[in-house]
């Protein structure tokens, strides 16, 4: 009786606290939408015109907090912005011949994928095409880089990595129910086996890291001090590890696979929100994005760590992004490596998610 008493007490104090949390997330949501329409340029781009996934991303953001004034002529200005940027052979890009021709093709593209898609006001024609690109751009072959993505579809070397791979695989498994409506020419899939087997080839099997996932493996073994607090370069770290959560969830592994369950231990095991386990300040609003993405794939609603403590992680996240929140309704990170100095960038991810934590 008294372990039935603390679970349902345990139970009660979560969902509390998520009911008391629910007004603030949705206030921030929608001054964040405040920040984000400010800064739409009149042919409906964001940041950078040659870059379309930094405007898909405010564009997936603005559609998840569900009507706020003005959101939805915003939207549509950014989904008219986005398709003029398709090309024929399916990519979402600008061309960028130093680049391998292709500016970061893959990246654009399944970021563009996945928030047309959420918008529902794209052409189906157009996302279907979307797909194709992006299954023609899975690499092929025996080596560790089979089954995996890189930036670009056309590149000088072979190459893939964790990130690329994750966005493309949550786009393609977001988006499987358009293949019914392909009329004409085979249904479009990637390979799936693959797909996994490059992802469990980045986990790591033993150490102090186990579980974890690094973002290629040419990822540097150290364990070097990089912050004032001490903490260390992992070999794996934070944002990767969880996205191979939302990768092999995309796969339709689920929390009970071995794999899933090993990464999400180390996960608990490292779990903050004050940074990027790893990595510090640099990635931390991608980190919190791919935080929320992962574990809401995985139906994880609560981390339970060996010492016994429950952690919420919907409530501390929203906690942390809350408390970052600057007063024009914007976020941004001091640290500009992967483009964080870019609040427009940093407010899409911690919409999104908080969208998720609400």
């Amino acid at each position: 009786m008294k372990k039935l008493f603390a679970c349902v007490s345990v139970l009660l104090a979560g969902s509390l606290v998520a009911t008391e949390a629910s007004p603030a997330i949705g206030k921030a949501i929608e001054k964040g939408a405040k920040f984000l329409l400010s800064k739409q340029a009149d042919d409906g781009h964001w940041s950078d015109p040659q870059m379309p996934a930094l405007s898909a991303l405010p564009v997936w953001a603005l559609v998840g907090a569900k009507g706020a004034n003005g959101a939805e002529a915003a939207i549509e200005k950014g989904v008219k912005f986005i398709l003029a940027t398709q090309k024929d052979d399916g990519g979402f890009y600008v061309p960028k011949p130093g680049r391998g021709g292709s500016g970061l093709g893959n990246y654009n593209t399944a970021v563009c994928l996945s928030s047309l898609f959420e918008s529902k006001k794209a052409p189906t024609a157009a996302l279907l095409k979307a797909r194709e690109y992006i299954a023609a751009s899975q690499l092929t072959g025996d080596d560790t880089m089979a089954g995996g993505f890189g930036y670009d579809k056309i590149s000088r070397r072979r190459y893939a990595d964790l990130s690329n791979t994750s966005y493309a695989l949550d786009a393609m498994s977001r988006t499987a129910t358009l293949e019914e409506l392909r009329t004409s020419g085979k249904k479009v899939d990637l390979n799936w086996a693959q797909a996994i087997a490059f992802v469990e080839h980045l986990q790591k099997k033993e150490g102090a890291d186990k579980g974890g996932a690094a973002y290629n493996d040419r990822t540097p073994q150290g364990g070097v001090a990089t912050n004032q607090a001490g903490r260390v370069h992992l070999r794996a770290y934070g944002s990767m590890s969880y996205a191979a959560v939302l990768s092999m969830c995309s796969a339709h592994l689920t929390k009970a696979d071995p794999r899933v369950r090993s990464t999400l231990e180390y996960c608990t095991r490292y779990w903050t929100v004050d940074e990027n386990p790893g990595m510090g300040s640099q990635g931390l609003y991608y980190y919190y994005d791919i935080l929320a993405r992962a574990l809401s794939a995985a139906g994880v609603d609560e981390l339970f760590t060996d010492e016994g403590r429950t952690i919420y992680w919907k409530q501390e996240l929203a906690k942390k992004l809350l408390s970052l929140q600057q007063e024009d309704g914007s976020w941004a990170n001091d640290n500009n490596r992967f483009w964080e100095g870019d609040p427009v960038l940093c407010t899409s991810f911690s919409m999104l998610a908080l969208e998720l934590c609400r």
